[in-house]
């Protein structure tokens, strides 16, 4: 991840002309946009209340055309998905992904495209098409004059294994394709995509986690590691994530956490009281960092709202930051 310049470096920088060549650290908040639900607001209702709460970016998991034109002009930074059913095709035939830009990007100048991510937590034999998916996209980009956007591919937890952090390590189950995606990601400059739930962490191992340590409230330090100082299990949990790139010869790649969240009903520990917890506890530590890469970093709330039909456990449709008529599902300052 790119460090922090001095005040020193900044100036210089400005007399010389060259701002735009200073490492800077990314730090922001995004909000996931799920419409999986039969109650929504319109996608120029949804746009407006991102604007009116401050949110400066979104990401949307398939081509949303009403998204799109609604986005468009709103200066919102925008990761869209190519939806993993697509990645076959994108993988197989690079005229494909060239068609996809076309259609998908060239079609919209007026959003602010900034991330494409070729497969949402891809399982089972799909995952070998992730590569090749990815290199097709980035080519069709070049092509296109947009190698301003970055792709990479979003992945769940399970990607990697270890404790404490500084042992992560993709797991074995991964490692055979994970490995050559995190080097090719070093080669592009692209950042890895990863979804980090503490909730799902804590509940499916609640004899060894405080809650504390998932909602960001523990008072002190919980694990220590080595040098390192793990007050919150999101940190432990991105961490793991580093070491791995790492051990795969990919350290300099940076993560943007693309999703993570708290549910408000549902399920063990599901209530407004933690999701508030855990969600404004993330919005403020965006800007601290992790203790193996400290600095500003890039993170997306999962969600925007709850969605009535969305399938799995309960909890599945309680993520919302808001409800369907736009009203908080609880208060939240971003």
């Amino acid at each position: 991840m790119a460090k922090h310049g001095g005040s020193t470096m900044l100036t210089l920088a400005l007399l010389l002309g060259v701002l735009a060549l200073v490492p800077t650290v990314v730090q922001s908040i995004g909000v996931c946009y799920g419409v999986i639900g039969n109650n929504l607001p319109s996608a120029s209702d949804v746009v407006q209340l991102y604007k009116s709460n401050g949110i400066g970016a979104m990401r949307i998991y398939f081509v949303d055309t009403n998204a799109l034109q609604a986005l468009s002009g709103s200066n919102i930074d925008l990761i869209m998905d190519v939806g993993n059913e697509n990645l076959g095709a994108l993988a197989s035939d690079p005229s494909s992904a060239s068609t996809w830009v076309q259609n998908n990007i060239q079609a919209f100048p007026g959003v602010s495209f900034r991330y494409i991510t070729v497969g949402n937590e891809v399982s089972g034999g799909d995952t070998q098409n992730i590569l090749p998916a990815m290199q097709n996209m980035n080519n069709a980009l070049s092509a296109a004059g947009l190698s301003n956007i970055k792709v990479s591919t979003s992945v769940s937890q399970g990607v990697t294994a270890g404790f404490p952090p500084s042992a992560g390590t993709f797991s074995s189950s991964a490692s055979s394709y994970m490995g050559p995606i995190a080097q090719y990601l070093a080669s592009t400059g692209a950042p890895l995509l990863a979804n980090v739930y503490p909730y799902f962490s804590y509940v499916d191992n609640q004899a060894q986690i405080d809650i504390n340590y998932a909602l960001f409230t523990s008072p002190g330090t919980v694990v220590q590691d080595g040098s390192n100082a793990y007050q919150n299990l999101f940190d432990a949990l991105v961490d793991t994530f580093y070491s791995a790139l790492e051990s795969a010869g990919a350290g300099s790649v940076p993560i943007v956490v693309s999703e993570s969240g708290w549910p408000s009903d549902g399920g063990t520990a599901a209530s407004a009281s933690n999701a508030q917890t855990y969600n404004q506890n993330l919005i403020n530590h965006v800007g601290q960092g992790t203790p193996k890469r400290p600095g500003g970093m890039e993170a997306y709330v999962f969600a925007m709202f709850n969605e009535n039909q969305k399938g799995g456990a309960e909890t599945e449709r309680h993520f919302g930051l808001f409800n369907p008529d736009k009203s908080p599902a609880y208060s939240i300052n971003f």
